[in-house]
């Protein structure tokens, strides 16, 4: 068979089986089962289990469920609240006032989160309720929220980071210390985008709280001081290069639970709940990672990938070109699929294109978990649109279309990495020396 016949099989047993409603994970397995079992002489079942046990015992993957636990514990914290009420005195001179502690609060927690999801709703349990309380316009508070709470996956610790570090064998580190510039620079631009809109419709903004001095500031962001210093272990220790990604999330784990008792929020029951739920993330998300690694062996002996990239070198496309279209290609796919689901699916058949084009496989991660931000953000199959659909109870389409206007600030983020990669490779680079 010709190699678009086999690749037009393996893709239609691919959609075949999900819409049958098996798990991802496990229609990963079997498309490649399918794809070594007809189109290869290497046994299947032994492929199999040697593959999903070495991506299930690697060490580098610890950090993930550690990192999905810590955000888990702070999740069930007080810590929305005291974010708010710490940022909310701060911003109230600029333009959009308190639309900004969306933006600020979702970046802060994602120094200490890795989840978009959790970023949204941490933030949105507090923001959205004060917000619509004191009158600002539904649609910009909504939108907002869901632009920002995809910072949760660019601004380090981020589960998807750590996921395409294994997929692709780039150093998790060197991705968390990547995405930082770019992580502050796309709030920075959300932030910029929420002060124009304000300018132009400040009829809609409601006035300043009554002005407080410096001290009542200062005593009113006390509240802040617990998730910076933690922000500074488990990040710090990363770029002073004193603890590892997977040391690091334990001391994220440690801070975590620590803030947690402080609080007083943390009991027996809040313990077993959020173990739990870090427990069920991580179960789903290792049975896709391994699926994805037996795939991705398939696909190596039956030679798609190395098929691919010589066909693309073939069509003599640009490195913009290029970029442009898996940009594209990511955004449609975000459309049906989630992120680390688009991440571990195209890795093993993308990487070899990506690295004959001479592509950084640094600054290609950082942009795909641009593009993956995206995905956020674009029905049906957006994690943030349900999050907020749940908070709302509001229908997909309006959240979807308050979100727009950040969709497009991420395009930009994208065609601002292309021009300026130095955005990306700069930390790297200063830690290496």
């Amino acid at each position: 068979m010709s190699d678009f016949a086999i690749t037009a099989l393996l893709v239609l047993s691919l959609f075949a089986i999900l819409a049958s409603g098996v798990w991802i994970g496990l229609t990963l397995s079997g498309v490649a089962w399918i794809g070594m079992q007809l189109f290869s002489s290497r046994p299947a079942g032994d492929a199999m289990a040697v593959t999903i046990w070495g991506s299930a015992s690697s060490w580098t993957l610890t950090a993930l469920p550690l990192f999905i636990w810590m955000g888990e514990i702070l999740f069930r914290t007080r810590l929305s609240q005291d974010m708010f009420r710490g940022l909310a005195p701060w911003m109230q001179r600029l333009p959009g006032r308190l639309l900004h502690t969306n933006v600020v609060g979702c970046a802060i927690f994602a120094a200490v989160s890795g989840s978009s999801a959790a970023t949204c709703a941490t933030i949105g349990k507090m923001s959205l309720p004060e917000l619509a309380r004191r009158g600002y316009p539904d649609m910009m508070s909504v939108g907002s929220l869901a632009g920002a709470g995809t910072l949760g996956l660019l601004i380090p610790p981020s589960i998807i980071m750590i996921v395409y570090g294994v997929t692709a064998d780039v150093s998790i580190s060197q991705l968390f210390i990547g995405g930082v510039i770019p992580g502050i620079v796309l709030a920075g631009i959300f932030s910029l985008y929420i002060a124009g809109w304000s300018i132009r419709n400040a009829h809609l903004i409601p006035p300043p709280d009554a002005p407080m001095t410096l001290a009542e500031k200062l005593r009113e962001s006390r509240g802040l001081i617990p998730v910076v210093l933690l922000i500074i272990a488990v990040l710090g220790s990363i770029y002073a290069g004193i603890a590892t990604a997977t040391e690091a999330a334990g001391l994220g784990v440690l801070g975590s639970l620590l803030i947690s008792m402080a609080q007083g929020s943390m009991n027996w029951q809040t313990f077993k709940d959020a173990l739990m739920g870090g427990t069920r993330l991580y179960c789903m998300i290792a049975l896709i990672l391994a699926g994805a690694a037996f795939l991705t062996l398939s696909m190596g002996y039956i030679g798609l990938p190395r098929h691919l990239a010589e066909w693309i070198a073939t069509l003599g496309l640009s490195k913009f070109a290029l970029i442009l279209a898996l940009t594209a290609f990511y955004v449609i796919l975000g459309c049906f699929l989630d992120g680390i689901s688009m991440v571990v699916l195209t890795m093993g058949v993308i990487m070899p294109t990506v690295q004959k084009a001479g592509i950084d496989p640094l600054w290609f991660g950082i942009f795909i978990v641009i593009v993956v931000e995206m995905a956020q953000v674009t029905p049906p199959v957006g994690f943030n649109l349900f999050v907020l659909q749940g908070m709302t109870k509001r229908e997909i389409g309006t959240i979807a279309r308050a979100a727009f206007p950040f969709f497009l600030l991420m395009v930009l983020m994208v065609v601002l990495l292309y021009a300026f990669p130095q955005l990306v490779t700069f930390l790297p680079q200063q830690m290496r020396r």
